[in-house]
């Protein structure tokens, strides 16, 4: 299924981008703002998600493992 490979990148590009902008929060925030701590939240939370989701697609069919090997 298309969407759920989908749904997977679109949970990655959030984790990155949520690790860059707390990145950019641990460098440059001088203010008395938790926004470090708060994106440290979303990217957990969105890591737990992205396994979650992962877990229902495999056990759904949605996604299916494939091996290293090519097709013989």
């Amino acid at each position: 299924m298309l969407w759920a490979k989908i749904i997977v990148v679109l949970l990655l590009l959030a984790i990155v981008t949520t690790l860059f902008s707390g990145f950019f929060f641990l460098v440059n925030d001088d203010s008395g703002r938790r926004r470090l701590l708060t994106a440290l939240k979303l990217r957990v939370a969105l890591s737990i998600t992205l396994i979650v989701f992962l877990a229902v697609a495999y056990f759904n069919g949605w996604i299916l493992p494939h091996g290293l090997r090519p097709p013989s």
